[in-house]
């Protein structure tokens, strides 16, 4: 018997386009799954809007070509600008005919999935966050089916044709070393502090007063990993460096894997992509979510964390510089509080979830190939 012919054949390869943008938090998800997919054979286009510089630091270790939209956050003043992205996208599409189009939420998806569904090509969404934004509710309606982070997210899209994934993290995360001169160590305590790829100025300057205090306090052996974003980049290194506290300050930190294995505790805000990283990595945390974010997503996504023991949520208006030093100080002082965490959060991780964004791309065109 020919063993040729005992075997299945290879699924054809498919031409994909990923279509993210806007922060990070909505494309490393994308670059996740896109990198999933071109280990797969596929030919994998990413599409960004282009608008945030941001968006270029995310690209790193990205091998795929990238197209541009120039996606920008809708109002009355940027319809103009809407349509002729419109016809921009239309036109690459058209020209390009790929397979399908995953789309990962935020306002630099709704080009690309109007255009899409005009010519026939079938769409995957996926929502990051705990309640769908605006976009995605909307955009739901033209897709084959919509991904989820969190399975719960199935009661606002009623409906709908919905499957929960989990959120698509960053590749090589786990398994890394700490930041150069970061071990860990006996009486050692490191925070990591972070407010997304953009950073975030309140956390910046809460934390930053936080860590002044307990180091006026005489809190010894705490080390501080700030990632805060460009703007308050010189302010705060010229803040830790005066008051004498250990801190390693970055406008943007690439090697987060690092980052997280460094870290007993993180104080961030409740991002779709970090509480997933957070998950992932088992790095207990002090969450902070974003004030007026859309639907209070970012509440919402924290309160997942803190139903299952591995978080502790604080509201920004409320919280001072005092009362977070008194939060980190009581973090740091129990060890085994920081193991249940630790643990609590491991069980929500979903590190499968880009290879199984993936397999709902390919099952969105398999019975067309």
């Amino acid at each position: 018997m020919d063993d040729s012919t005992s075997s299945d054949p290879q699924p054809p390869a498919l031409r994909v386009v990923i279509a993210c943008g806007g922060t990070g938090g909505h494309v490393f998800p994308g670059v996740a799954t896109g990198q999933v997919l071109l280990g797969r054979g596929h030919a994998v286009s990413l599409w960004l809007s282009g608008q945030r510089s941001v968006e270029n630091e995310t690209l790193h270790g990205w091998s795929g070509p990238v197209f541009r939209t120039g996606a920008r956050p809708l109002a009355w003043r940027t319809l103009p600008a809407f349509a002729m992205t419109l016809l921009r996208v239309f036109r690459e599409l058209r020209r390009s005919r790929p397979h399908v189009l995953l789309a990962m939420g935020c306002y630099s998806s709704v080009p690309p999935v109007l255009a899409a569904r005009l010519l026939g090509i079938p769409v995957v969404l996926h929502e990051a966050n705990a309640v769908p934004g605006k976009a995605l509710e909307f955009l739901s309606r033209f897709a084959h089916v919509t991904a989820l982070s969190f399975a719960s997210t199935a009661d606002d899209l009623p409906n709908r044709r919905t499957v929960c994934t989990g959120m698509p993290v960053r590749t090589g995360l786990l398994g890394q070393a700490p930041l150069d001169g970061l071990a860990p160590a006996a009486g050692i305590f490191t925070v990591l502090v972070t407010g997304g790829s953009l950073g975030a100025h309140a956390v910046n300057e809460l934390a930053c007063e936080a860590f002044i205090l307990l180091q006026q306090r005489g809190v010894t052996g705490m080390r501080v990993i700030h990632q805060c974003g460009p703007a308050d980049d010189a302010s705060l290194r010229q803040r830790y460096d005066a008051a004498g506290v250990h801190a390693e300050v970055h406008a943007f930190l690439r090697e987060m894997g690092r980052a997280y294995a460094s870290a007993d505790l993180a104080v961030c805000r409740a991002g779709a992509a970090t509480c997933a990283e957070l998950c992932l990595c088992g790095v207990p945390a002090l969450l902070i979510p974003l004030p007026g974010a859309v639907r209070d997503h970012q509440r919402l996504n924290a309160e997942s964390m803190v139903r299952a023991g591995g978080a502790v949520l604080r509201v920004q208006s409320s919280l001072t510089p005092g009362a977070l030093a008194d939060e980190i100080a009581a973090i740091r002082s129990d060890p085994a509080r920081r193991g249940a965490m630790r643990q609590a959060l491991l069980a929500l991780a979903a590190p499968e979830a880009a290879a199984r964004l993936a397999d709902q791309v390919e099952a969105a065109v398999g019975s067309r190939l």
